[in-house]
């Protein structure tokens, strides 16, 4: 399966690559994303819960990132194993641009699935696949910019509308 999409991030490209080589943002991003350990350099490994239709299931995997050029792109691999349930593998190619203020991230997902979850048909892991991308870049532009909607009235201010990430970097 393939996907494609972009981002406009409400901070500079600099920043963004920074987060997006902190383990503990890409923790927090990863939905259910139990352990993650590692470096760039080394690779990250990761403990991950997922439920795909009927099948739940703790995948052990690999991510490495390659193909990197400073503060511009890069591609992270991965391969997860989930026992009975089944594997999955694929790529990632991000990209930044700078956007007025901001960044443009635009990202190229190819993954595949084998085991039970490919028994599940390409509908439901397609769907599947694209609403895990969807909520891990939510969750990455969340942890940049902090939540998308305005804090409630009286408590508005700068600090209190970045997010978690920009305040620890800032």
């Amino acid at each position: 399966m393939e996907m494609k999409d972009t981002r406009e991030i409400a901070a500079p490209p600099a920043e963004v690559w920074q987060a997006l080589f902190n383990p503990e943002v890409l923790k927090a991003c990863v939905p259910g994303c139990e352990e993650l350990t590692g470096s760039p350099e080394e690779g990250f490994e990761a403990v991950v819960v997922q439920k795909v239709g009927p099948v739940k299931a703790k995948f052990t995997g690999l991510v490495k990132m390659s193909d990197i050029v400073e503060g511009v792109s890069c591609t992270l691999s991965g391969e997860g194993k989930g026992g009975a349930a089944g594997f999955a593998k694929g790529a990632a190619r991000v990209t930044l641009t700078p956007a007025g203020e901001g960044t443009l991230l635009s990202y190229e997902v190819d993954a595949n699935v084998g085991g039970k979850l490919a028994q599940l048909g390409s509908r439901i892991i397609d769907s599947f696949a694209a609403k895990l991308a969807d909520e891990f870049f939510n969750r990455f532009q969340e942890a940049i910019e902090g939540p998308a909607e305005p804090p409630p009235e009286g408590e508005a201010g700068e600090t209190a509308k970045k997010g978690w990430f920009k305040r620890l970097v800032s």
